[in-house]
């Protein structure tokens, strides 16, 4: 199973792509999309078809996006939903399984707490993917979204499978 996680932003979207093994998860790319300062709809665009050009080199199962958490900035927080909108529809397109987890879901799935700084995530990424160095922040945010689905994906098929087996009462 391939999973390409990403974590969405206006200016800089971050992805980061792992597979399933036998052996543990596989690292197989990651990377963060720049837009630039060009217009807001112009930099919607790029990540869109960057992440189109990605998704159709790398064949991924499922796309993993962060939920968005917002405190104080509205206007910002309106940016985000519009650049997460640009990535979902770029994963639907191409007919991906869509999930989606919190940041702090996906530190205390890789860190242990949910509350980890941008560091210790990096610093998890690069140990558990067996990397030579930290990656950015933004696509270890990626990466660790693609391995806490990993990490989730037994616990999924069983509700699946719980689900397939109840019987729905006919009218």
């Amino acid at each position: 199973m391939r999973v390409l996680g990403v974590d969405p932003g206006s200016r800089t979207t971050g992805f980061g792509l792992v597979e399933q093994r036998p052996g543990g998860p596989r690292y197989l790319e990651s990377g963060v999309i720049r837009t630039g300062s060009t217009a807001f709809t112009e930099r919607l665009g790029v990540i869109f078809s960057d992440l189109c050009a990605l998704i159709e080199r790398q064949r991924p199962d499922a796309m993993v996006v962060e939920q968005v958490y917002v405190r104080h900035n509205v206007a910002s927080a309106l940016k985000l939903g519009q650049a997460r909108g640009a990535v979902i529809c770029a994963g639907a397109q191409a007919g991906l399984a869509i999930h989606e987890y919190t940041a702090s879901v996906a530190k205390l799935a890789l860190v242990g707490h949910g509350r980890a700084s941008k560091r210790s995530m990096q610093d998890m990424v690069r140990i558990v993917l067996g990397l030579p160095a930290a990656p950015p922040e933004d696509a270890a945010d990626a990466l660790a979204l693609a391995l806490c689905h990993l990490q989730q994906l037994p616990l999924l098929g069983q509700a699946g499978t719980a689900a397939r087996n109840q019987q729905v009462p006919r009218r």
